[in-house]
């Protein structure tokens, strides 16, 4: 026998993660290139300063004050029905987020269903709770056919459907039917979650799931302050869904789980929510440019709601992908055979992906 005794199923596995490299350009994990101002970083370094003095104690377990600011957060996103303290969940990161869903809802006798290309992490936190994952299939331009996915739902009937809008690593958005067709075919058996991380980013006129919170209690709509919030290094995520399923999170998670740090961080980058979002329409529209810029080089090129876009197809991406790193250009060898990914970084960033990739190309 092998050790350490590790479960069979997880012996030789690479832990998940994306290059970290020190290089000029890093163009790979799809974070916000804009920091906080000098005001921001002084507010959110004078809560963390206060916390600090309260550390001999255990945090408030129910994180009380961040539940409601991130509620007030949600409810006024534009077209968003009003979402109330109970509704809202947070945990470290969205992938907690995710595996506090997986571990409630998921498990030994259940299914979670996604629908291929997706998030390369949705099967590793099916495995970590052992429950059986399946993937359907999206369309050749990555869009999902509702019709298809509605009857492989009555087919597979799973206890969870994880539908990523805008989709990583495609960045194509859900159709506005699909929420509650989805919804519909999994009744009170499951719950459809929709994992809009970058759904600040989406484009005018694509309505967020938060929408339809109101109309199926089995919908979860989860966030992150990672992307639209420039907030990668805080590792906060959290999500809106009925009160009887942040109830039912609360069974799961480990107790005490956000620390008092965390918490007093991300109110204090609430309070700073239109600045830390005022780089998104700037960021949309680099995104948009880059997209036209590709084309115009032959690419092709995924419609994208993200800060990022998938782009192709090579013989040999990795002879490319490398070539940019070359070149000191960091993007993410990531999705179908083919494609690579680029997140948008300011002007001058892309500027160098653009120089770079025409040299590789050429």
């Amino acid at each position: 026998m092998s050790w350490p005794p590790i479960r069979p199923e997880l012996a030789g596995i690479e832990p998940y993660g994306a290059p970290q490299l020190d290089v000029p350009v890093q163009l790979n994990v799809n974070e916000n290139p804009y920091g906080p101002s000098a005001e921001c970083i002084a507010d959110i370094a004078a809560a963390a300063a206060q916390a600090a003095a309260t550390l001999n104690r255990y945090p408030d377990r129910e994180f009380t004050a961040l539940r409601s600011a991130l509620a007030a957060y949600l409810s006024r996103d534009s077209g968003a029905a009003p979402v109330t303290p109970d509704m809202v969940w947070a945990a470290n990161g969205s992938n907690e987020v995710m595996l506090h869903l997986l571990q409630a809802f998921g498990g030994p006798g259940r299914t979670v269903l996604s629908f291929a290309p997706t998030y390369s992490m949705y099967p590793e936190y099916a495995r970590d709770t052992h429950t059986e994952w399946v993937a359907g299939s999206r369309e050749e331009d990555f869009s999902l056919d509702v019709d298809k996915a509605r009857a492989l739902v009555e087919e597979v009937r799973p206890s969870v459907v994880l539908l990523p809008s805008p989709n990583n690593p495609t960045g194509t958005a859900l159709r506005p039917e699909a929420v509650g067709a989805l919804c519909e075919a999994v009744g009170d058996h499951g719950i459809v979650v929709v994992d809009e991380a970058y759904g600040e980013f989406r484009r005018t006129g694509v309505p967020s799931a938060l929408e339809s919170l109101a109309d199926h209690r089995s919908l979860v709509v989860t966030r992150t302050m990672s992307k639209a919030f420039a907030g990668a290094g805080l590792r906060l995520g959290y999500l809106a869904a009925h009160p009887a399923i942040t109830d039912a999170i609360r069974v799961v998670r480990l107790p005490y789980h956000l620390s008092a740090v965390t918490q007093a961080v991300a109110l204090a980058a609430l309070e700073h929510a239109p600045e830390l979002l005022g780089k998104v329409d700037e960021l949309r529209a680099e995104r948009d440019r880059v997209v036209d810029w590709l084309r115009t080089r032959g690419h092709e090129v995924a419609e994208s709601d993200a800060n990022y876009v998938l782009f192709g197809r090579f013989a040999d991406r990795h002879a490319v992908w490398q070539g940019l790193l070359d070149r000191g250009v960091l993007i993410r060898e990531v999705g179908p055979d083919g494609w690579l990914r680029v997140s948008i970084g300011t002007p001058d960033e892309m500027t160098a992906f653009k120089n770079a990739l025409v040299e590789v190309t050429a």
